[in-house]
């Protein structure tokens, strides 16, 4: 099936954590406290993703306050940590949700995340992911995780669900100032 027309069916995007919504890095202090760095275009690619009326979750196999505050800071519609088997997740995430997997896509960077992938209407690997994983997956992004990887998957998505420009709209036609307001503004 090509790219297009698996994108069209897809209302629900999962995620892994580490390696695709960060660049996997994981960074402890000297008190043991953990953090990660986020991409902000992928927040914002979440956030339009959820203006289109879809949802948005993640399942990862680690646990941690970071990912908790951040999904909370974008109002994720599932948050799943110390899954130990991605795929059992997917299934049950799917049913409670009542959503096919065929209109799901998965968004993953290693070996843990292929279970799920493999069960998913788009499997998508993220620039720099594990080569079996590249090799399975329906769609690789050209960036890569913690670097707007999500974004880039949400919207070929869109765009090949000819809702991007609707969604982005409020952004492109800002109005132009008058001239008695540029010369305020100078």
């Amino acid at each position: 099936m090509k790219l297009e027309s698996r994108c069209q069916q897809i209302e629900l995007i999962l995620s892994d954590v580490d390696g695709v919504l960060t660049d996997g890095g994981i960074l402890f202090d000297n008190q043991g406290v953990e953090s990660k760095r986020f991409h902000v275009r992928d927040g914002m690619g979440i956030k339009l993703w959820r203006t289109a009326g879809y949802r948005f979750g993640i399942i990862t196999g680690r646990s941690s306050q970071v990912v908790a505050n951040r999904a909370a800071e974008l109002k994720l519609d599932i948050v799943r940590q110390g899954v130990k088997d991605k795929r059992i997740e997917l299934k049950s995430v799917l049913q409670e949700l009542g959503v096919d997997p065929q209109k799901t896509c998965f968004i993953g960077d290693d070996l843990p995340d292929l279970p799920a992938m493999s069960n998913v209407g788009l499997a998508v690997a993220v620039a720099d992911a594990a080569d079996d994983v590249r090799q399975r997956a329906d769609y690789v992004t050209q960036l890569g995780g913690g670097a707007g990887a999500v974004r880039e998957t949400i919207e070929t998505i869109l765009k090949c669900q000819a809702r991007w420009n609707q969604l982005i709209e409020k952004y492109t036609t800002a109005k132009e100032l008058e001239p008695s307001d540029a010369s305020r503004a100078a």
